[in-house]
């Protein structure tokens, strides 16, 4: 059950995808002054080094952040995703990444509040150790799914959650939605950020279907895929579920996705920007 570490697929293209969603959602909501809380309910280590025996093993960030590293085209989300991960390096090359955790502290300001959960002990270490120092920064060793439900509604009555469960036990797509669906009925207004990856392409669409049919509102799909849908290859496209997303945010993917597959797609890799429920 706890055997699933980030580390080796930090950088990959589902990692593009999801960090300049979640960038793109934080930059949004800190136009405010007003405080808002961020819950990210899965959140690994946190932060990557490229030299890493795990990351050097598989070397999926290869495919991803590594082909951006020099982007400089006309997408603006793109050239301030780039920029992001590039604040993180402290030389030109590209020798670090930043998961979640990393990019929401980038954004979060003095007034805001940051919960972090992750249960596998060697990850839960060292997200304590990359998150230290910041007493507006909590980081918790239990249960993401369990720990967002006693987090909402946040005082603030203002906050970003992101989910972005391993889904290693089949039950985790149900599970997640679940989650998602107790969560909105305690607090409608939060904006909810759900991480998803194509390997069995029913499961997602279960997931589509029971978001539908959910009753919630305002719920839109951006999904990037690297190669056509297989039974055998396992993960071949990634996406990312917003509900009460940024007013911009459709826009911007609709910019960014053709981009992205340009960039690190295949001749079969394709991309969705859909608007699942309307407001």
């Amino acid at each position: 059950m706890l055997s699933y570490r980030h580390s080796f697929h930090a950088g990959n293209p589902a990692d593009v995808i999801k960090h300049l969603v979640l960038a793109q959602t934080l930059m949004h909501m800190v136009k405010k002054d007003k405080p808002f809380d961020y819950i990210d309910t899965h959140s690994g280590a946190g932060f990557f080094a490229l030299d890493n025996a795990d990351m050097q093993k598989t070397k999926e960030y290869a495919d991803g952040i590594a082909k951006l590293w020099n982007y400089q085209g006309e997408v603006e989300a793109l050239n301030d995703y780039v920029a992001l991960i590039k604040s993180m390096n402290q030389s030109a090359a590209l020798a670090h990444y930043p998961g979640s955790p990393k990019v929401a502290e980038h954004y979060l300001r003095k007034q805001d509040k940051g919960w972090f959960f992750e249960l596998h002990p060697q990850d839960l270490a060292l997200l304590e150790k990359n998150m230290a120092g910041k007493r507006s920064l909590r980081v918790k060793g239990e249960d993401g799914f369990k720990g967002l439900q006693g987090l909402v509604p946040p005082v603030s009555r203002r906050a970003c959650v992101l989910m972005d469960p391993p889904y290693e036990i089949k039950s985790d797509y149900d599970k997640a939605v679940d989650s998602l669906i107790k969560a909105h009925k305690r607090f409608s207004t939060g904006t909810y950020l759900l991480w998803y990856p194509v390997v069995e392409r029913e499961r997602i669409e279960r997931i589509e279907q029971r978001l539908t049919q959910s009753g919630i509102k305002n719920i839109q799909l951006f999904e990037l895929a690297t190669s056509a849908d297989t039974d055998t290859h396992g993960m071949t496209a990634s996406g990312m579920i917003a509900i009460n997303p940024p007013y911009t945010l459709m826009q911007t993917m609709e910019q960014v996705l053709p981009e992205l597959v340009s960039l690190l797609s295949d001749s079969s890799g394709f991309y969705r920007a859909i608007q699942l429920v309307e407001e």
